[in-house]
C-alpha cells in the first residue's frame, strides 16, 4: 500500500491520506470543495462546489499517474438531493467514461460543504 499526496489538492483534514494505491487500484478519499491554495471552502452553490471537487480529484489522479477516464466507481454525497441535477451537470463533464456510481443525500458534510465525492480508479 502506498499513499498519494499532491499540493494541488487540499491536505487531509483528518487522520487519512488523499489517496492510497493498493493492488492496482487507487482509492481516493472523499473530497469536499476546498480550494487547495486557500484551504477554504469555495464560495458559491452546488455547481461551483462540484467543480472544485472534480478539480481536486483530477489533481490527485494526475499525481498518481491516473486520470478521470480511469475512474471505475464513485460515491457521491449531497447535502440536499434537490441539487442532484445541477451536480450531475458538472460531474458529467469530468467523468465522461461514466463509472459506476452511488449518489445519495446525507444529513451534513464536513465544513458545511454541499457535496463530497470519493473515487476508485485504475492506478
Amino acid at each position: 500500500m502506498q499513499s498519494v499526496h499532491t499540493e494541488k489538492a487540499p491536505a487531509a483534514i483528518g487522520p487519512y491520506s488523499q489517496a492510497v494505491r493498493a493492488g492496482g487500484l487507487l482509492f481516493i478519499s472523499g473530497q469536499i470543495p476546498i480550494d487547495p491554495a486557500t484551504g477554504s471552502l469555495v464560495e458559491g452553490g452546488i455547481a461551483e462546489q462540484t467543480e472544485q471537487i472534480c478539480r481536486n480529484i483530477s489533481a490527485i489522479l494526475e499525481a498518481a499517474g491516473s486520470s478521470p477516464s480511469r475512474v471505475v466507481k464513485t460515491t457521491c454525497y449531497l447535502a440536499d438531493i434537490c441539487d442532484f441535477a445541477a451536480f450531475n451537470e458538472v460531474y458529467a463533464r469530468y467523468f465522461t467514461g461514466k463509472p459506476a456510481r452511488a449518489c445519495f443525500a446525507v444529513k451534513a458534510l464536513p465544513k458545511g460543504a454541499l457535496a463530497e465525492v470519493e473515487a476508485v480508479a485504475e492506478a
